[in-house]
């Protein structure tokens, strides 16, 4: 898939094959029958798993469009990384500045999607993911063959990270920080 969107279009277009009912349909049973909040997604996917055994990207599918039609709007990416550096978060901003500046300067097939927890960066697939936590950020790094550093730790967030490092500094965003991002944007286009 080249984008979330493309997804989307895929489990949509499937979903009748795999769960019987179409978008609107499941849209219709979870706005009529489950009782939950239409605009917890969070809820509304557990209920699409539970009551209903829908699967992982089909819940998604199904709770964003229920909470359309209750009247949210998906963020854009840049309101999805305002809202992740608040608060205690916000002295860390300056540091996730400077790695979505690395990042974004590997090549100009480098682009963001937005999350609520952490903001992904992808070329044909993820490559890194950058969280911030109330104590550092966390920039997850998906590799083939990891590098050797010391740095790195073997961790399976955020995103669909092989490999963590942790920053609490902008001086750390250096050369070696930057050589690891571009090995992981070499093994992942």
């Amino acid at each position: 898939m080249s984008s979330p969107d493309d997804m989307m279009a895929a489990v949509t277009a499937s979903m009748v094959d795999r769960t019987g009912r179409d978008l609107d349909g499941w849209a219709t049973i979870v706005l009529r029958s489950s009782g939950v909040d239409p605009l917890d997604q969070v809820a509304v996917r557990r209920w699409l798993r539970d009551v209903h055994g829908v699967p992982q990207n089909t819940q998604w599918a199904i709770a964003f469009e229920v909470a359309r039609r209750a009247g949210w709007v998906q963020p854009t990416v840049d309101e999805y990384v305002d809202s992740q550096y608040t608060g205690r978060k916000a002295a860390f901003r300056p540091v996730y500045d400077a790695v979505e500046a690395a990042l974004l300067g590997l090549g100009d097939d480098v682009r963001r999607e937005g999350r609520s927890t952490y903001v992904p960066f992808v070329r044909a697939r993820q490559f890194a993911a950058v969280a911030a936590t109330a104590s550092r950020v966390d920039v997850g790094l998906r590799f083939v063959s990891a590098p050797s550093s010391d740095r790195l730790v073997v961790s399976s967030f955020p995103g669909s990270a092989t490999h963590r490092l942790v920053l609490t500094d902008v001086a750390e965003v250096d050369d070696e920080l930057v050589g690891l991002l571009r090995v992981a944007y070499e093994q992942n286009g």
